[in-house]
């Protein structure tokens, strides 16, 4: 009995000790809360929560944004602005895929593109149809890894292999800047880089990249090359009604597309061709065939999944919110972020953007100009390279130069997260109302 008294009394907690224990808890309470921040992010605590804890809460979010003296990257244009959004969608977008899925290469045999998942084509066909900014009937779909995978087979189908001189491939500056390091890449004897279409003047056969909206400026573009033997690509990633208005449903003899500029999934890498020419659709299949054997299934039973939860917010609004709505909701945030740059902008004279002329919106019936994903910022006054002074303030950016324009001008990405456009948009102020810029 006196033994056990002595060992309760022996190990009896102290005030010492229970001040270790507090601090550990609250330790690890912090840690827990910094390791998910995101998934705390823009969601309501319960109302049993005590006012410390809320206040905790808030200082660890505040903690998480973009410090001053942190560079903001701005030069990708990953687009993670969509994150709230799906996770507002909760679990309406969730898929199950059983471990005996996805087994064959094979999805359609009796299809040209054989690795295409019926279930994806189906989702492609009605999306285009509800927004009406593609025509898709009597045309074949070819789904490739992203629209670069797809990009190169549409440059693979359309050289001939027996052709003396590699096919020019042009392009109007200001143009994608991936284009010419694609195309040099494997040094390929089908097609060589030739650059800005406008400057083409050659008899020989080309392919002209007709990127609408333009990536980087958001200009609407037509085929600029009027040579007889010419062939052309329309790169379509960027026509969808949260950027620009849909304002005719595109017919073109090649148009591709991705589900990370429409949706926002960068991380699926799918994007899917609409192909008139079922022998050219063979050879793209060819091409993909040959450098990946196909395309994940996984991927597009994903994609499949969210583009048709798009449509059903359309197509079944009984069923959904009215926030919900995909395309209006991105709009609205489109706009919000093209209202702060602009009015930044507005506070001097030491940057410039371009204007876009309004038109009327087939599929949401409003008048808009285009609000593209990255901006086209021009340095004015006695900036020259424009880069290297945003750089100097800590903002990333990517120069005209690489686009094949001017170094007055830097392509800016308008869909990272908002804490991080946000910040940019504070410092672009200070620096827009500075009144004798210096490099």
């Amino acid at each position: 009995m006196g033994f056990s008294l002595m060992r309760n009394q022996k190990f009896m907690p102290t005030i010492k000790h229970l001040l270790i224990i507090s601090i550990a808890i609250n330790a690890g309470l912090l840690l827990k809360l910094l390791h998910h921040e995101h998934e705390w992010a823009g969601l309501p605590g319960p109302d049993t929560n005590p006012k410390n804890e809320v206040r905790l809460v808030k200082d660890v979010l505040h903690k998480a944004k973009p410090a001053t003296d942190q560079y903001i990257n701005l030069d990708h244009g990953d687009p993670t602005m969509y994150e709230v959004y799906w996770k507002q969608m909760g679990d309406k977008t969730t898929l199950v895929l059983s471990g005996w899925q996805s087994i064959s290469y094979f999805s359609d045999t009796k299809n040209h593109c054989w690795f295409l998942e019926p279930g994806f084509a189906n989702a492609v066909t009605r999306l285009h149809n509800l927004v009406g900014n593609a025509q898709t009937r009597n045309y074949h779909i070819v789904v490739g890894t992203g629209s670069t995978q797809l990009f190169q087979a549409a440059l693979y189908a359309l050289s001939p292999s027996n052709a003396p001189e590699p096919m020019s491939i042009v392009s109007a500056a200001p143009f994608y800047s991936s284009y010419p390091l694609i195309i040099d890449c494997l040094k390929s004897g089908l097609y060589k880089w030739k650059g800005d279409a406008s400057k083409f003047n050659k008899d020989d056969p080309y392919i002209e990249l007709v990127t609408s909206p333009n990536n980087p400026d958001g200009s609407i573009r037509q085929a600029v090359v009027n040579g007889s033997g010419g062939i052309l690509v329309h790169d379509l990633a960027y026509y969808w009604p949260q950027y620009t208005p849909i304002s005719f449903q595109a017919n073109h003899d090649i148009m591709l597309f991705t589900v990370s500029k429409c949706t926002g999934h960068a991380g699926i890498r799918i994007g899917w061709a609409l192909v008139k020419d079922k022998e050219v659709a063979k050879k793209m299949t060819k091409f993909i065939e040959i450098s990946s054997i196909g395309v994940s299934k996984d991927s597009q039973h994903r994609a499949a999944k969210i583009l048709d939860v798009i449509a059903d917010t359309y197509e079944h609004t009984e069923k959904f919110d009215k926030s919900t709505l995909f395309f209006h909701y991105v709009y609205n945030e489109m706009a919000k972020r093209w209202r702060q740059l602009r009015s930044a902008v507005s506070k001097g004279q030491t940057f410039n953007l371009l204007d876009f002329p309004v038109e009327k919106c087939n599929f949401s019936g409003q008048r808009f100009g285009t609000q593209p994903a990255f901006a086209w910022l021009k340095c004015e006054k006695s900036i020259d390279n424009c880069e290297k002074f945003l750089k100097k303030h800590k903002i990333l950016t990517r120069s005209g130069t690489n686009f094949g324009s001017s170094e007055k001008y830097v392509r800016i990405s308008l869909i990272s997260h908002k804490e991080e456009y946000d910040e940019f948009i504070r410092r672009l102020s200070l620096l827009s109302s500075m009144n004798s810029p210096h490099e």
